[in-house]
């Protein structure tokens, strides 16, 4: 490898990098939506807990997971050379 390898000035990389961070924020709203929705309705027609069990915990496991795995990738800075990457 070039031991004078610099890449932090190049338009092309900076851009895939911006698509694959829009990419992986869009497959967690994917995986949340899945989440609350396979339990909303599991606990809705496949339990006791009924319609309003259902929608509570619909709405638990959404905030939960909006927690965990979308807000937290959507404040990371774009750039991979910005310190607290």
């Amino acid at each position: 490898m070039d031991a004078d390898f610099n890449d932090t000035g190049k338009p092309e990389l900076l851009a895939h990098e911006q698509t694959y961070h829009g990419f992986s924020i869009l497959l967690r709203w994917c995986m949340l939506g899945l989440a609350t929705t396979i339990s909303t309705l599991t606990l809705w027609f496949a339990s006791p807990a009924g319609f309003w069990g259902g929608l509570i915990i619909g709405i638990v496991v959404f905030a939960i997971g909006y927690a965990i795995l979308v807000r937290r990738e959507e404040k990371q800075p774009l750039s991979l050379w910005v310190e607290g990457r």
